[in-house]
């Protein structure tokens, strides 16, 4: 899956720096063109000329080449990769790219790169277990990057635990399957809903919730990542997706949410409703501000609105998967069963607003994907980004055994 990809490999400087021609030379071996960018301390511990004769180009280290005046790109080099490894990721680099100090030709391309980021950190035990480096990795997670872990055994230091850079055939063995993964839902057809919806009482006022929009746009940057055709059905978001394949669908009200997903639903292979749709709206709306002084809002008579994923259920025909999304505070698991069943899903994603770091307007998310069998898979915190791969990776399974 590696031939033909452009692979930006980036090197910063610490011991595991020796194993990167190793890694650089599997990289070519599949297939790949690799660009090799290092940090200035990483020169000290494996030459450009080393790498240089590996990938068959200049390795570019500085913003200009000295003898000529060439001025390097990063931009440039962030448009080209399909991927970018950063291998070894020494704690001082990964602070780096955590906090945005673009103080290199490394760290500036990492911050152009619109591909995927890899990165395998490398350091000694205590500087791995430091609440900063901690931080930092959970930072690079919640920005969507993947996080090659370390390997357990023995240090530069003698000391033993973890902090090992992976070995470069388990590196691109992850590229590998990421790319594999890329195409791994192909010729299917994906609806998504996302963020909230707003309510009108009158043209400055509604009612509405929390919703980012994040989980549901993270779904739908991934399923089309991995070759769906994805229908984005999404009420007001101050996002747009990352992946320009995305079909967004931009709605307010849940009426006009439940036209869009009656319009796309009947031709998908798959529904994901991630969106916290409003359960009511008011009865009545004003097409003038309502001044306090003279017309009051004391109160508000409310009508129910349509139960969108419900309607779904009721028409779903065989071989469509339904997913829906559940966020409770109480009795949660019996609570996201009781709605599974009520409206005809195949799978619900329990998110509990008990659970810090998870919920509305936030970069993570903990869930436990549940099936009508009453089984449960439980995750842990994660970003959005990761999230979204194992929902998707469950409904593939799914979607396999059904057809």
């Amino acid at each position: 899956m590696l031939k033909g990809k452009h692979i930006i490999l980036g090197i910063s400087g610490g011991i595991a720096a020796y194993k990167s021609a190793a890694l650089l030379r599997l990289f070519v071996k599949a297939g790949a063109e690799v660009q090799v960018v290092m940090t200035p301390n990483a020169k000290q511990f494996i030459t450009p000329v080393t790498m240089s004769a590996l990938s068959g180009k200049p390795v570019v280290s500085e913003f200009f080449t000295a003898n000529t005046g060439e001025w390097h790109s990063h931009v440039d080099l962030g448009l080209w990769a399909d991927a970018m490894v950063i291998a070894p990721a020494t704690a001082s680099t990964i602070a780096k790219m955590a906090n945005g100090v673009a103080d290199n030709m490394l760290i500036t391309t990492y911050l152009s790169a619109k591909s995927p980021v890899f990165v395998a950190p490398a350091m000694d035990l205590d500087m791995m277990r430091h609440p900063s480096t901690v931080r930092n990795i959970s930072m690079l997670r919640s920005y969507g990057n993947h996080i090659i872990e370390p390997a357990e055994g023995e240090l530069a230091s003698h000391l033993v635990g973890k902090g090992r850079m992976e070995e470069p055939e388990n590196i691109v063995k992850a590229l590998d399957d990421f790319f594999r993964a890329s195409k791994s839902l192909a010729g299917k057809k994906i609806l998504v809903t996302a963020g909230p919806t707003y309510e009108k009482i009158d043209p400055v006022r509604f009612i509405g919730n929390y919703s980012s929009g994040k989980m549901g746009y993270a779904i739908a940057d991934h399923a089309a990542a991995r070759g769906a055709e994805v229908t984005l059905v999404s009420g007001p978001v101050a996002i747009v997706p990352e992946n320009p394949a995305v079909k967004v669908v931009s709605v307010e009200s849940a009426r006009e949410m439940l036209e869009a997903c009656g319009k796309y639903f009947p031709s998908s292979d798959i529904a994901i409703m991630t969106a916290a749709v409003a359960d009511y709206a008011p009865a009545e709306t004003y097409d003038h501000k309502i001044k306090r002084e003279k017309d009051g809002l004391d109160q508000i008579s409310l009508v129910k609105n349509p139960d969108i994923i419900a309607s779904l259920g009721e028409h779903k025909r065989d071989g469509q998967i339904l997913i829906g999304f559940a966020l409770e505070t109480d009795d949660e698991f019996n609570n996201a069963v009781d709605k599974l069943h009520r409206k005809n899903l195949d799978i619900i994603v329990l998110n509990s607003l008990r659970n810090p770091g998870a919920g509305f307007r936030t970069d993570t998310n903990q869930v436990s994907i549940c099936f009508r069998d009453g089984s449960r898979k439980d995750y842990p915190l994660k970003s959005k980004s990761e999230v979204a791969d194992d929902i998707l990776d469950v409904i593939e399974s799914k979607y396999a055994a059904n057809n």
